[in-house]
């Protein structure tokens, strides 16, 4: 009788870990590469990403990024050269940088409650994406990345003309102080060159 007592006592505390669902098999086998997973299983223990910092996952084939929701400590996010099409990271509160280009996107969502601690942030060559839904509409466009018809709104499923805030001119290309062409990152000086001729001296300070 001791024994039978003692065996259901103990075995609630065994196999109730939380885990966190990976439905798209790419994603989860880069995980399993970094040595967060070890099974393919559509799922991966929540405590084994929790606490990851930064995530490259670039051209991996990746189509679906469910799952991401639970890197909460998530501070860099390399996922471009991907077919991914729905793009939620409005529960990535520490994203500090984020480089989604080149994908298929149609939705994505940066409403982290932080867009101001976003200091790099680039979704471009995503051509059937149209808006972007964010917390600070004038901080994205001033600082941020995308294509030329693409807005920045605060709710793309139900954004007006007097929400959305779509900037008419288009970013040609971006220089640093030599005249060189580079990709926008953190502490440079950079000249921002539209196709209306003008020019505009932005540093974002990280």
């Amino acid at each position: 009788m001791k024994k039978l007592l003692l065996t259901f006592l103990c075995f609630p505390f065994f196999g109730y870990a939380q885990k966190t669902y990976i439905p798209d098999d790419a994603f989860e086998q880069a995980l399993i590469n970094l040595n967060l997973d070890d099974i393919f299983d559509d799922s991966i223990y929540t405590s084994a990403i929790d606490t990851v910092l930064i995530l490259y996952i670039s051209n991996k084939g990746v189509t679906d990024l469910t799952g991401i929701e639970d890197f909460i400590q998530l501070s860099n996010l390399f996922c471009s050269g991907n077919q991914i099409i729905d793009l939620d990271l409005s529960n990535n509160s520490n994203l500090v940088e984020l480089n989604c280009n080149d994908n298929l996107l149609t939705s994505l969502d940066v409403r982290n409650g932080n867009n101001l601690g976003l200091l790099y942030f680039t979704a471009v060559n995503n051509p059937d994406l149209d808006c972007i839904a964010v917390n600070d509409i004038a901080f994205a466009n001033a600082n941020w990345l995308k294509d030329s018809g693409c807005a920045f709104s605060s709710n793309c499923s139900t954004s007006s003309s007097l929400e959305v805030y779509q900037v008419k001119r288009k970013l040609i290309k971006v220089l640093d102080i030599f005249g060189r062409i580079v990709t926008p990152k953190p502490n440079m000086t950079l000249l921002y060159i539209y196709n209306d001729g003008t020019t505009e001296k932005k540093i974002i300070i990280n």
